[in-house]
């Protein structure tokens, strides 16, 4: 009797998270016929077409996202599996797989070098991205850790606060409420920002902040990173919200400043994240036990920025 086998279907797995068989041959170390015939194995196995091509593109048909989906979570399970196994090696090797948004990377690298001075055998494999590509990774269970802002409900997901995250207003040194003490809150409406794209945490926040005292700012510029904002800050092409984790270089050497501004700083938190059925393996665990101890030594220490 027939059926579908673990290889062809981590073959397709590839091949839909891809949308390309040669892309999916060169991460499975294949060959490209060896590939488009475990899925046509498949189609075989169930009378239907998995993909159909468009030009030079390749897109999945509706069995196609079926077998993607039912794929994905075997790729899981598997995934889950291996990790659940390492337990019995302990901590001291393997893969650590970790996501952190971009503003948080600040001082996720720091502490991951910290972790990595421990744990040298250890592989780690880092990814910055925005809060909405974050929680994505989170999804697809393609991560074991994110260290990320503000975490929605209803995904899933456990949580651990573990660091104080102030957003702050800043400027050019020559600005001209450099001197001042103490700045309304609705005096930044006749200021342009720079701003943080949709779906990063810092965005989203500072929309919500300013929606709850009924004060629209105006946008001069969106930008994809903290460090392109800060650089347009800089050159004077507005102000700026952001993180005050990010700024300890910039105060130091006299290139931007923080405004006083009432009602600031819009304080936040940084959470490790996990998916809640998640296994975590010990490197893993040893990571978020290592990242909750230093955190708190951080934290306890004098700030150079006052």
């Amino acid at each position: 009797m027939r059926r579908l086998t673990m290889r062809q279907l981590v073959v397709f797995e590839a091949v839909a998270r891809h949308l390309s068989f040669s892309k999916a041959a060169l991460e499975l170390h294949l060959s490209q016929p060896a590939v488009s015939m475990q899925v046509r194995q498949i189609e075989s196995f169930i009378g239907l077409p998995l993909t159909e091509q468009v030009g030079k593109r390749i897109f999945l048909t509706e069995a196609g996202r079926i077998v993607f989906h039912a794929s994905k979570n075997i790729a899981a399970q598997l995934n889950d599996l291996g990790h659940a196994l390492t337990h019995l090696k302990g901590a001291e090797e393997g893969l650590f797989r970790i996501a952190v948004t971009s503003t948080v990377n600040a001082v996720a690298t720091g502490i991951l070098a910290g972790f990595r001075g421990e744990h040298p055998k250890v592989s780690i494999h880092l990814q910055v991205s925005n809060r909405a590509e974050v929680l994505a990774l989170l999804a697809e269970n393609e991560i074991d850790l994110a260290l990320m802002g503000q975490v929605p409900e209803g995904l899933g997901l456990t949580a651990t606060r573990f660091m104080e995250n102030p957003l702050v207003v800043i400027a050019p040194p020559d600005h001209r409420w450099a001197h001042k003490s103490k700045i309304p809150i609705q005096a930044l409406a006749d200021e342009p920002f720079v701003e943080r794209e949709t779906g990063s945490g810092t965005q989203g926040a500072m929309e919500r902040f300013f929606a709850a005292k009924h004060l629209k700012i105006k946008t001069s510029m969106v930008m994809d990173s903290n460090e392109a904002i800060k650089m347009a800050v800089q050159a004077k092409l507005g102000l700026g919200i952001i993180s005050k984790q990010t700024l300890e270089m910039e105060l130091m050497l006299n290139r931007l400043i923080v405004l006083p501004v009432v009602g600031f700083p819009i304080m936040r938190h940084w959470y490790v994240v996990h998916r809640s059925n998640k296994l975590l393996s010990p490197i893993a665990q040893a990571f978020k036990d290592f990242l909750l101890n230093q955190a708190n030594l951080i934290q306890a220490a004098p700030s150079p920025l006052g």
